[in-house]
């Protein structure tokens, strides 16, 4: 998306939610959804349009960990680490996801294909250890689940990439 695209979106959404109340946070997460991440450009953008600082506007992507500064992989891996989690296994579902990936949680792996993160409650405590992949939730993980949930992932996400027509 070249700059004048990104300016018209970032223009369009603000207009949009200018008239709520507080806008900056939810404007950033109709950004964020449609872009996939907030970049210095943006920032730059979304402090002109609302007449606040670039810091302020820097202050709330870096703030809150839903916010993304670089585009994402492939698929997006977040897992669980609330007590509730923690009490049924989820410290050892994130030490098997970086040992597999090779990455610690925050990092996205060389290659694009994966981004571990952590939250600290999905709302599936009942069903814990939890995780979300690509928005979906997912309960009772362990790392043989893991496996399958992101080989699923995996194979949507490619099967998307690909237009009809085209081999995948």
């Amino acid at each position: 998306m070249s700059r004048v695209d990104v300016a018209e979106l970032v223009r369009s959404v603000v207009e949009n939610r200018r008239h709520e109340r507080g806008p900056l946070l939810v404007i950033l997460h109709d950004l964020n959804d449609q872009l996939g991440y907030i970049d210095s450009t943006v920032v730059e953008l979304v402090a002109g349009e609302l007449n606040v600082s670039r810091a302020d506007v820097h202050g709330v992507v870096t703030f809150y960990t839903d916010f993304r500064t670089e585009p994402a992989a492939g698929v997006s891996l977040k897992l669980c680490r609330a007590e509730a989690c923690k009490a049924v296994g989820a410290e050892r579902v994130v030490e098997h996801a970086q040992q597999v990936f090779g990455v610690r949680v925050g990092e996205t792996t060389p290659d694009g294909s994966v981004t571990l993160d952590q939250v600290f409650c999905l709302g599936n405590c009942a069903l814990g250890p939890a995780a979300q992949v690509n928005g979906k939730t997912h309960g009772r993980v362990d790392e043989n689940r893991l496996v399958e949930i992101l080989a699923s992932a995996e194979t949507t996400e490619r099967a998307s990439a690909t237009s009809p027509g085209e081999p995948s």
